[in-house]
């Protein structure tokens, strides 16, 4: 059964940071490309970021205009574990942030929730 588990979310003010991991079972975690999307109220499901892998390392990643510069996506294959480094947030961040095997996901975990106030 695949399982994608996120942590990390909480409360930051603009400009802050926070790190989002994932953690991931029941598929071959080194082999899938791996993404990070987010829904706020009343929105669609937006890509954020994703991350390609050959089996051992990381192979490339990609962003979302809004994100890039800002978020950093990474993973271990080893520990099938994602992750999201949040730099920068702005309130337009807020938004449930889920990790996901591909786009759009075909499987996704239930969320950890990111809300950026001041």
């Amino acid at each position: 059964e695949v399982q994608l588990v996120e942590s990390g979310g909480g409360l930051a003010q603009p400009g802050e940071s926070l790190v989002l991991s994932c953690a991931a079972s029941g598929f071959t975690f080194e082999r899938m490309y791996m993404t990070w999307v987010r829904q706020a109220p009343g929105k669609k499901l937006e890509w954020v970021a994703g991350i390609t892998s050959d089996g051992h390392d990381e192979v490339g990643t990609v962003y979302a205009d809004s994100v890039k510069g800002r978020f950093t996506i990474s993973r271990d294959n080893r520990n099938k574990t994602l992750k999201l480094q949040l730099t920068g947030l702005k309130t337009e961040d807020t938004a449930r942030y889920h990790c996901g095997i591909g786009w759009p996901p075909t499987s996704k975990g239930q969320g950890t929730q990111v809300t950026v106030s001041s």
